[in-house]
């Protein structure tokens, strides 16, 4: 313990760095799902066994048993242990909000008064000892003071009703306004450091102050998100599920307040009546782009309706502005309504109403006078953005929202009203795309779709692209379109495709002969195709595409589909014996197995292709029963299933066939296997959900609800 005790703090900070940095998703991925337990350091990348990286949970308890060590491991892993806040349950999200914001009573102003007052005592003190003069208390009151006038002058960034003790205020002209809600607490010690800072600057040349210590995490957290958030099974009454909800839109604002360093934020559809207007401008108005341009910042008046809103935007300024933000499945009204406002307030240019029929005169005659000044607001920090399935939002809101964000790298518009006009502006528009998802988007066209991917530079470096669609609602793509693709758009004549996902389009051999050699390709959807023989598939992946590793074939091929009888999941024997047969034959063996060098002395080489997984139908995976050799069936925890060769995985940065049985990698997919269906949602391949929180695309894994979406829904 004591050689602990002499390690300097920096190093201590180190280690838990490198802690936290063993949960965060190493690149490039093994797709395969993570396994929980103690395996051992990957050697290389990509790695199935060991995991490349450490489970959330893992890293979160490695941090905490660092807390309890002593004050220096403290110091050093309490700001990594609240970098990342995964909000799991009701009663812990309370104990978050009241940790963060030091509670939500009456009584938070007062506390906050007395916290200033105790910090400027603090570090007055500290700056008097830093002087050599500990005990001269006539040096201490002329810091104090000098503080004090620093702090409450007309330029101070902190109101007079925390400068002073409760018993000591009396009302003066200077309070002659709307009552605001005191500054966040990272806002009040970060202006009294720099204000200690300066006076010693300008009075003790060269002193250094330590800064004032702020027990409040808020500053720490980078990420927070309730994938996992749920209130099911609590036995509450449908009243108290309206009445006395957990997660409400002051609650969620009055952390992000204090979250000056956020950089992700994750919501979903438990959550999202949650997501008010305030709420959606603590999120987006954040960084230099809150503060309107050309607009000095006030001093404190004696009366002004809008100083509220002028602190905060000054507050804002300080904040880093959001990365990443995933608003997947939020379609409440109170979502639509304030995300409509935002877009309308802040987003969307003003027109001339001939018949004066807009009863918000107050708000565009605000809007009227920024974009006279200043033109819409852009958030260029953003770059990663989630839609998917956010249905409710209107056309106009949801491309006025898109293209406020001109610096984005990841973009998830799948189940959304998005339109050809949004995809036309977006070609016109700064953005570099290298994910992009467009899933099950009924409003566009394909030649909308051919026109953006051929002529749009913002997707010119496209590395994962999805245009899922299946039998409810098909690709809009027609053969002479998929033809034009493959030959013309630069994301498909680059090779640098790592994930597409085409089911639904009118694929068939002929089309796949004139797409160019994809090395990089990984995940390669092409389900719900039912013309595209097996034949063309594995003439194509063996020539272009060798390096698949994960096929889906649902609904696709004659072979695989054409003999289903009903609408039902069992199919007759005879049937299941042909598929099971044109499974192997037309697909596992050409490209999965190696092929032997002698028959006298068999010698196994590597086969020609990595496809290891292929997704099929559940009547499909129902007629194949228990699989043949090492391939087997593993069920997610919903609708979808994949044929899995369960030997084969990524050890050490190589991709291995054959493990042994008693292969770690191998008994995990067994025992997944054995669940039949019986597994968390973040068991699957071939995502359907883009990540965004990490940046891992579609080749990221998630679980919680993002999980089931993943991998779990069939849509």
């Amino acid at each position: 313990m004591s050689a602990n005790l002499r390690c300097p703090s920096e190093l201590l900070f180190i280690i838990c760095s490198y802690i936290y940095g063993a949960g965060v998703p190493a690149t490039p991925s093994s797709l395969d799902p993570v396994a929980l337990g103690d395996f051992g350091i990957p050697t290389g990348l990509p790695s199935s066994m060991a995991p490349s990286h450490w489970p959330e949970p893992l890293v979160r308890k490695t941090l905490t048993n660092l807390c309890l060590v002593n004050r220096a491991w403290y110091e050093a892993a309490r700001p990594w242990l609240w970098r990342r806040i995964e909000v799991r349950l009701p009663r812990s999200w309370l104990s978050v909000v009241d940790e963060i914001t030091g509670g939500e009573d009456e009584q938070s102003v007062e506390r906050t008064a007395i916290a200033v007052e105790q910090s400027i005592q603090a570090v007055a003190e500290a700056a008097v000892a830093t002087t050599g003069a500990s005990s001269d208390e006539e040096a201490l009151k002329k810091w104090k003071e000098r503080i004090l006038q620093s702090l409450a002058g007309p330029d101070g960034s902190v109101p007079p009703e925390v400068l002073t003790p409760p018993a000591s205020r009396d009302p003066s002209p200077r309070r002659l306004r709307a009552k605001s809600k005191s500054p966040a607490r990272w806002k009040l010690m970060r202006s009294i450091s720099d204000a200690v800072q300066d006076i010693a600057d300008r009075n003790e040349f060269g002193l250094y102050v330590p800064r004032v210590h702020d027990p409040r995490p808020g500053r720490f957290i980078r990420h927070i998100d309730f994938n996992h958030f749920r209130t099911i099974g609590m036995r509450r009454s449908v009243e108290e599920g309206v009445n006395s909800r957990f997660v409400t839109g002051q609650r969620v604002e009055a952390i992000l307040k204090e979250m000056p360093n956020l950089t992700a934020f994750g919501a979903t559809e438990y959550m999202d009546g949650a997501l008010t207007l305030p709420v959606l401008n603590e999120l987006f108005l954040r960084g230099p782009s809150s503060r309107v341009p050309g607009r000095p910042s006030r001093g404190r008046g004696l009366v002004d309706p809008n100083i509220a809103d002028e602190e905060d935007r000054e507050r804002r300024r300080d904040c880093s502005e959001l990365e990443a933000v995933d608003f997947t499945g939020c379609v409440s009204a109170v979502f639509v309504s304030a995300l409509t406002e935002f877009v309308d307030t802040h987003l969307s240019p003003v027109t001339n109403d001939a018949n004066g029929e807009d009863s918000r005169d107050d708000r565009r005659l605000r809007r009227a006078v920024r974009f006279e000044e200043d033109g819409p607001l852009t958030f260029t920090g953003l770059r990663r953005l989630s839609l998917r399935g956010v249905k409710s939002i209107q056309p106009h809101v949801l491309g006025s929202f898109v293209l406020a964000f001109p610096s984005l790298t990841h973009l998830d518009l799948s189940a959304t009203r998005v339109t050809p006009d949004l995809l036309t502006a977006l070609g016109n528009s700064s953005v570099r795309l290298r994910s992009l998802s467009l899933a099950r988007c009924i409003r566009l066209t394909g030649e909308s779709i051919k026109t953006f991917l051929i002529q749009a530079p913002a997707a010119a470096q496209i590395q994962e692209l999805t245009l899922y669609g299946d039998q409810t609602f098909p690709s809009p793509l027609s053969t002479e379109d998929l033809e034009e693709l493959f030959t013309r758009a630069p994301c498909f004549t680059s090779g640098n495709l790592i994930y597409v996902d085409l089911s639904s389009s009118p694929v068939t051999g002929e089309s796949l002969s004139k797409l160019g050699p994809q090395p990089k390709l990984r995940s390669l959807g092409l389900s719900y195709i039912p013309d595209l023989e097996l034949e063309a598939i594995t003439e194509f992946i063996e020539a272009k595409a060798p390096n698949v590793e994960i096929l889906t074939l649902i609904s696709t091929s004659q072979d695989l589909e054409g003999n289903r009888t009903g609408a039902g999941i069992e199919i007759p024997r005879g049937t299941a014996l042909q598929t099971a047969l044109a499974l192997h034959l037309k697909i596992i063996t050409p490209l999965c197995t190696p092929p032997l060098t002698s028959i006298v002395a068999p010698v196994a080489t590597r086969s020609s292709t990595r496809v290891r997984v292929i997704e099929l139908s559940m009547p499909v995976l129902v007629g194949l029963g228990a699989g043949a050799g090492t391939w087997r069936t593993i069920r997610s925890k919903g609708g979808r299933g994949w044929y899995v060769d369960t030997a084969s995985g990524w050890v050490g940065g190589e991709l291995v066939r054959g493990l042994p049985h008693d292969h770690p990698f191998r008994i995990e997919m067994n025992r997944l296997a054995d669940a039949n269906g019986n597994v968390n949602s973040g068991v699957g391949w071939h995502a359907r959900k883009m990540e965004v929180l990490h940046g891992c695309g579609m080749s990221g894994r998630e679980d919680g609800l993002y999980g089931a979406v993943s991998f779990a829904y069939q849509g």
